[in-house]
């Protein structure tokens, strides 16, 4: 499984942005896809998922601001941000879960990653 994040880029606080992941190599409907992100200096930290059923757990600081999808049609999952704050500047990758039953929040259980998109957020 191959993946493609984009749709990065610098914003204001209170700004929106949609990152875009293209998936490759398998069927999304078969995949369970992350969010994570890693901040300078930080441990990477999971953001949210989509189940292959779409259930869509959330990390507490995201939820009610971001918004996880996919077109499984376009092979692609998206992570809407709105009300974008500093606190979210980070790499922002996306992964796939291709064996395990139940969506999972931890990094470990993703077996493929792309390669990132960075997201930075002024005050």
């Amino acid at each position: 499984v191959q993946l493609q994040a984009s749709g990065g880029g610098t914003v204001q606080a209170g700004d929106s942005l949609r990152l875009s992941c293209a998936v490759s190599g398998s069927t999304l409907s078969r995949l369970h896809i992350g969010w994570f992100r890693q901040a300078p200096g930080k441990e990477r930290e999971f953001v949210a998922a989509i189940s292959r059923i779409s259930i869509t757990p959330y990390a507490d600081s995201v939820k009610g601001r971001f918004t996880i999808s996919r077109d499984n049609d376009k092979n692609t999952v998206f992570l809407q941000m709105n009300s974008l704050i500093p606190e979210d500047t980070a790499v922002y990758y996306c992964a796939a879960d291709s064996s395990t039953y139940w969506v999972s929040v931890s990094a470990s259980y993703y077996d493929s990653w792309g390669q990132g998109t960075l997201v930075t957020v002024s005050s």
